[in-house]
């Protein structure tokens, strides 16, 4: 992989040195492309066109069942990844005494949905993380008779930790316990094979590792599971007969479109259909070698200067997320940084830094230069 040749995709790496890929991404070149000829297609042609873009949308479908190895037929569309995992939180048929078990440390969108099913009598249990590490026996000591699902991010938002998918799944499947994944903080960098590893549903939106605009990502149901989650918001879209508008039969769709209510968001499909194609065309293994080499660079650093780790340092645990503490007060860190040109994010007493594949040693290096400038000036 020709890293240099892609980074001309990024012109955001002439303005700033860009580490905050766990938040929002910048667009490349060839998603601002896509997006601007959309608009421009619109502008002059209105819907002229509209089978083109209809034809897209199947296309962006394909690609990011591809970056899963799921069926196209197992992917919809969703505004965000809160969204999909509140589609199968609210579809399910849950009973009075159920229970669902998650980490402790979860980005909220992967609580929320859970506590909420309070009211239906289901309980949530909280496996305690330490360090920062979900281990696998405090997490099925959460388990038992009445465990009906467990959801839990691929890579932990704060502390970067990856977590053993295959494992979790491959007991799922033994116990009869439902598997969901909330994958933001994997897909576009780390391999995802939901087959592989059992995952009965999965949702990210598009705007951190995949490249993406916010507001669009996509959610995975099995279709062994498929029936066990009833479509709770209804419209048109649903409908096997959607765009036969005026022959009103109430029957879903046999697959997971059944959950796209209705007229869906063009142009973000565009882009994330594009931004999916790049990933695809680089390879998703070649990014993930980039991205840990990146990440041996950044951890060597921080351990030169002493600094505490608060991700894992096991090869298998890691992810494009690196979260440290340093022995300044940071109240003032990321205004400083972004002063100086560079992006990331502090948040919880750490510092975290996420660059992507067509991030440099260069930029590490001068990353860690304007660090220690501001430690300086704090003393």
């Amino acid at each position: 992989m020709n890293y240099e040749s892609a980074r001309k995709e990024f012109p955001v790496t002439e303005e700033l040195i860009f580490f905050d890929h766990a938040r929002v991404s910048p667009l490349p070149e060839r998603v601002r492309k896509v997006v601007t000829g959309f608009v421009n297609d619109a502008t002059r042609y209105g819907t002229a066109h509209y089978e083109t873009w209809i034809g897209e949308i199947g296309r962006a479908r394909k690609s990011f069942a591809q970056l899963i190895n799921a069926g196209s037929d197992e992917v919809a569309f969703v505004k965000n990844t809160s969204e999909g995992l509140a589609i199968v939180a609210n579809g399910l048929g849950w009973k009075l005494g159920d229970n669902v078990v998650i980490p402790d440390i979860e980005f909220p969108a992967n609580v929320y949905p859970w506590w909420n099913l309070k009211r239906m009598g289901v309980e949530t249990r909280m496996v305690p993380s330490v360090e920062g590490r979900i281990l696998f026996d405090d997490l099925v000591r959460q388990v038992d008779a009445r465990t009906r699902l467990i959801s839990i991010s691929s890579v932990e938002c704060n502390s970067g930790f990856r977590c053993n998918l295959n494992r979790i799944g491959a007991f799922c499947k033994d116990k009869g316990i439902l598997f969901c994944v909330d994958a933001i903080q994997s897909l576009g960098i780390l391999p995802m094979d939901v087959k592989r590893d059992h995952i009965d549903f999965l949702s990210a939106d598009g705007h951190k590792w995949m490249l993406s605009v916010e507001g669009l990502g996509g959610l995975y149901i099995s279709k062994e599971v498929l029936e066990k989650v009833y479509p709770v918001t209804v419209g048109w879209g649903n409908m096997v007969n959607a765009t036969d508008f005026m022959n009103y039969e109430f029957n879903f769709k046999s697959n997971a479109q059944r959950f796209e209510e209705g007229s869906l968001n063009t142009m973000s499909i565009h882009a994330f259909g594009a931004a999916l194609d790049f990933l695809l065309e680089t390879g998703i293994e070649n990014i993930e070698n980039r991205v840990m080499a990146l990440g041996d660079s950044i951890i060597e650093q921080l351990n030169q200067r002493g600094l505490k780790i608060c991700s894992s340092t096991h090869q298998e645990e890691r992810s494009g997320n690196i979260s440290f503490v340093i022995n300044q007060d940071t109240s003032q860190l990321y205004e400083w940084m972004l002063k100086n040109k560079v992006m990331l994010t502090v948040r919880d007493g750490l510092v975290r830094v996420s660059p992507h594949f067509y991030n440099s040693e260069d930029e590490v290096s001068r990353f860690f230069d304007q660090l220690d400038e501001f430690s300086k000036s704090k003393r």
